[in-house]
């Protein structure tokens, strides 16, 4: 299991919002950084702390994420509204990876021909498919539009088989909890540990420390891990150190 920073970006500023609340006339924040964004990727950076993920929540974000990008060469992926026409200025200022949703899945659906000329263009290894999910009844659906329109797509293990030749990772919110500090959604962490094909990310609900430690037994030590608002230095109680000592020492319980 590895441990993977983020930089949310909100009108140009690094902020930790309620996913949930981002269409609404009123966008809950958890917490408002006074430090750039720039800050945090040079931060992660001299932690060893690659692999994270960069996502522009709306639009203004632009300049925020090129900068970040630049200060972590190779060390952070980038999303938000991508697509094959406007990702190359991310590519070339130093993302890792592209995150993709919404272009793929406009409508509700998955369009095979989009996804297959995005790998095409930038290839399957620099492509990240971000599987966000909301509950509906016992299930789990894709959900697009910055959480806010949930997809025909059913989130399980048949959809990452059929995904997996286009992209190197698979990055999966669980919209329902992100950023309410209320626990894990133990059950899309069950299925997304069902013999992962690629690696796969999961963020939302971490508390604590004892939620990572429980998020390692669920998964099986075969998912990643994303923690943001419950950090210190993003408005929480947990301290960063401590992500950056588990990261260094994968000691978990």
């Amino acid at each position: 299991m590895k441990i993977r920073p983020c930089i949310d970006l909100h009108n140009g500023q690094v902020k930790q919002i309620v996913g949930s609340t981002l269409s609404s006339s009123h966008v809950e924040e958890n917490h408002v950084s006074a430090y750039s964004s720039e800050y945090f990727a040079e931060r992660y950076r001299n932690d060893h702390l690659d692999g994270g993920h960069i996502i522009m929540l709306g639009p203004g974000n632009e300049t925020a994420a090129l900068t970040a990008l630049r200060a972590f060469p190779q060390g952070m992926q980038i999303g938000g509204g991508l697509t094959p026409d406007n990702c190359t200025p991310y590519l070339e200022a130093g993302a890792s990876h592209i995150i993709v949703t919404s272009y793929i899945f406009t409508d509700g659906i998955i369009h095979w021909d989009r996804l297959k000329a995005f790998a095409k263009k930038i290839s399957a290894r620099r492509l990240v498919l971000d599987l966000s999910c909301k509950q509906v009844g016992e299930e789990f659906y894709v959900a697009t539009n910055q959480w806010q329109k949930i997809s025909q797509v059913k989130l399980d293990r048949e959809l990452i088989k059929l995904l997996s030749p286009y992209c190197d990772e698979f990055l999966i919110h669980a919209a329902d909890v992100e950023g309410k500090r209320q626990g894990i959604q133990e059950k899309v962490v069950r299925l997304l540990a069902e013999d992962p094909i690629k690696p796969i990310t999961y963020a939302g609900g971490i508390r604590d420390e004892n939620d990572i430690n429980n998020f390692y037994q669920l998964s099986h030590g075969s998912l990643d891990l994303t923690v943001g608002s419950a950090l210190d230095i993003f408005g929480g109680t947990l301290p960063y150190s401590t992500i950056v000592n588990l990261s260094q020492s994968h000691n978990f319980e």
